[in-house]
């Protein structure tokens, strides 16, 4: 029997059965107290620590619970072969903690929205409703998304994006990141054209499933067809509505470039990321390619949620034709679904009682006024700025054509506390093609009351005088 050196806190945060169990699992792990040895008695080892034998007999019952200790009938409680044991002395390897974002005066990244926007009255009001009147709500749901969210969905994207679909071909999931993993897992071993400049997690989605990347120029109209047709990719990702970051719209002529080559070649496929549709202030946004194409179209169809709600309400949907619907029923059928039914059931209700299509004609209204008030703001600070991008979306590109340079450009704005990116950032391939002097101005979660300042500290950045 074996002499334990420990000590217990009395006045510490934890129970002293916890403590007690924390340095007998320690000691052996380390290997101080190897295999085979004959731990204390109960009594004897509460005596040497002062405490309660009931403390000590919790601690030794944990312990063989976990197999730690052997309990043999009145012989006491035996070490047994941990496999996993740390060498003795061997210290423990740094984890570096993930790195927080940096906190701006002035964030102009492209990601956020204005939360003072949200709907919480009514939305908070469906779900607690829901949260007392659907108890079922608690239980497994559809794995493509509950039945009655997909017809809400589908008569919405049929009436403002032309989509034309069925419920049963729409998938319900946690983001378009996510569902675009699931349909690159049913594109596997493809070559797919990017956009370039273009959204680079897209990138790595789609080559962390197994799909490889070429990145294809893009013109004033959008995606090159001709490019795409020297690239040999049998898979085509785009974002037609409004690219990002440019916010070129591609017009129904180089959409229907795009649908001929995809009917050009057996098992041709494009991905349409339906990116910021419905933030167009100018005139009704062009039908979707899905609905150009048809329902049995060569068009897998993602749009989101996320960006007309909030960011952390993650969900979104795909349209899978018919063909890579039967794939991904084989292939991902069994996966339960990814976003709460009660989020889904609150979605569906906001959606067919008609406080999306209210919302989002608020949310235009919001945003337009905030982005002339923008513009007006940077080109009375900046003379002879070019300002792109005003008629969708909720960003702007922003060139000085006399400028310091993209690099010099963001770390001026950085040392007055405004953060954003260059277009650069967003070529994965030919950044020596990139615009000169280009940034991008994301303006979605920027106040009004800091669009003067930030001109101000813009002009004293980029100014004649900086």
């Amino acid at each position: 029997m074996v002499q334990l050196p420990l000590t217990l806190d009395s006045g510490g945060r934890e129970p002293l059965y916890q403590q007690l169990y924390d340095a007998l699992v320690a000691q052996i792990r380390s290997g101080a107290v190897p295999a085979g040895t004959r731990l204390p008695g109960k009594r004897s080892l509460a005596q040497q620590l002062g405490v309660a034998v009931n403390t000590v007999d919790t601690a030794y019952q944990m312990l063989a619970a976990e197999g730690y200790l052997d309990s043999r009938q009145r012989s006491g409680f035996f070490v047994l072969e941990v496999a996993d044991t740390v060498p003795a002395g061997a210290a423990a390897e740094a984890i570096s903690p993930l790195p927080e974002p940096p906190r701006w005066r002035f964030d102009l990244s492209t990601g956020g929205v204005d939360t003072a926007l949200f709907p919480f009255r009514t939305w908070g009001r469906i779900q607690k409703e829901l949260l007392y009147a659907a108890p079922e709500l608690l239980r497994h749901g559809n794995r493509q998304g509950d039945r009655n969210l997909r017809e809400a969905i589908a008569d919405y994207l049929a009436a403002y994006r032309g989509v034309v679909c069925s419920p049963e071909q729409i998938v319900v999931g946690a983001g378009t990141e996510y569902l675009l993993g699931l349909a690159a897992g049913l594109l596997r071993g493809r070559t797919a054209a990017v956009e370039e400049p273009g959204y680079g997690r897209l990138r790595t989605i789609l080559e962390n499933n197994g799909v490889t990347c070429r990145g294809v120029a893009i013109d004033e109209s959008g995606l090159s067809v001709s490019a795409l047709e020297e690239s040999g990719a049998s898979l085509c990702c785009v974002t037609p509505s409004h690219h990002f970051p440019t916010a070129v719209t591609m017009p129904a002529t180089r959409r229907s470039q795009l649908l001929r080559w995809a009917a050009a070649g057996a098992g041709r496929y494009i991905v349409e990321d339906d990116y910021d549709a419905e933030f167009r202030f100018d005139m009704r946004p062009l039908p979707s390619l899905q609905g150009m194409a048809g329902q049995r179209g060569p068009v897998i169809y993602l749009c989101t949620f996320s960006k007309s709600l909030a960011p952390s309400i993650r969900i979104a949907c795909m349209v899978l034709p018919p063909e890579l619907l039967e794939r991904y029923r084989q292939r991902y059928g069994s996966y339960s679904n990814t976003v709460s039914r009660f989020e889904q059931q609150t979605l569906c209700r906001f959606l067919a009682e008609g406080h999306f299509t209210r919302h989002l004609s608020r949310m235009r209204s919001v945003y337009k006024g905030r982005m002339e008030r923008l513009a007006a703001a940077l080109e009375t600070a900046l003379p002879g700025v070019v300002l792109r991008g005003r008629h969708t979306g909720l960003h702007l590109l922003l060139t000085l054509p006399d400028g310091p340079g993209e690099g010099e450009m963001v770390r001026r704005a950085a040392a007055e506390g405004v953060g954003l990116q260059g277009l650069s950032a967003y070529y994965a391939e030919g950044a020596a093609s990139c615009p000169d002097n280009t940034v991008i101005v994301g303006y979605a979660s920027l106040p009004d009351r800091d669009i003067p300042p930030l001109a101000e500290a813009l002009g004293r950045a980029w100014g004649p005088n900086s």
